[in-house]
């Protein structure tokens, strides 16, 4: 058997360490923080559920990741920026397939106030970089509804490339037909897109 074939690929809760943020394992101690931050609708237009309703839906929320979590199928974090102690946000790996090695990074969003910001470019390198360095990941991937051109600009600028479409993939909780657009990327691409980021992260 190969070495290929005897590595393996088990994301974990594991806490990620930034200079802007912290990504730590979701938990009801975030719901509060993610409850104040989480409320305005545009945040939540492209995601898979509407803005939180009341506290008790993002506590509702939070307690359906972990659950998740808990399964393996997924790892949560909630985002804490670290002048405030703060969460911020939330993000995730997603659609874990662990014999091949391949991961989402998906179900992203900030606070308003944080978007446009250092944040999303930080998260983005310690997912990858947990994901390709110490997981021995393959393929790391991320998708965007493709009304959400401001997002494709984002995931191709860090050196992502594009896959396709996959149609009418889910119906949106608005009702709208959601097309779905993949993006990738892969092991061999990971050491230029690293340069990339770490460049953003310089400026």
């Amino acid at each position: 058997m190969t070495a290929e074939l005897t590595k393996k690929l088990d994301p974990q809760p594991v806490t990620l360490t930034g200079k802007l943020v912290r990504m730590e394992p979701l938990g009801l101690e975030h719901a509060q923080d993610l409850y104040e931050v989480g409320m305005d609708d545009s945040i939540w237009r492209y995601l898979p559920r509407p803005a939180f309703a009341d506290f008790a839906d993002t506590e509702a929320w939070v307690s359906e990741c972990v659950t998740e979590m808990g399964r393996g199928e997924r790892v949560a974090f909630a985002v804490v920026h670290q002048a405030s102690g703060k969460a911020i946000g939330s993000t995730a790996y997603l659609d874990i397939d662990r014999p091949h090695r391949t991961l989402e990074i998906g179900m992203t969003w900030y606070g308003t106030a944080w978007q446009r910001t250092g944040v999303n470019t930080e998260c983005k390198y310690l997912l990858m970089s947990h994901a390709f360095e110490e997981l021995s990941a393959r393929r790391v991937s991320l998708k965007t509804d493709s009304r959400n051109e401001r997002s494709q600009r984002a995931i191709l600028r860090i050196g992502a490339v594009e896959e396709g479409t996959w149609r009418n993939h889910r119906i949106a909780w608005d009702g709208v037909d959601r097309h779905s657009v993949y993006f990738s990327v892969i092991d061999s691409e990971w050491p230029e897109v690293k340069r990339r980021l770490e460049g953003f992260m310089r400026r």
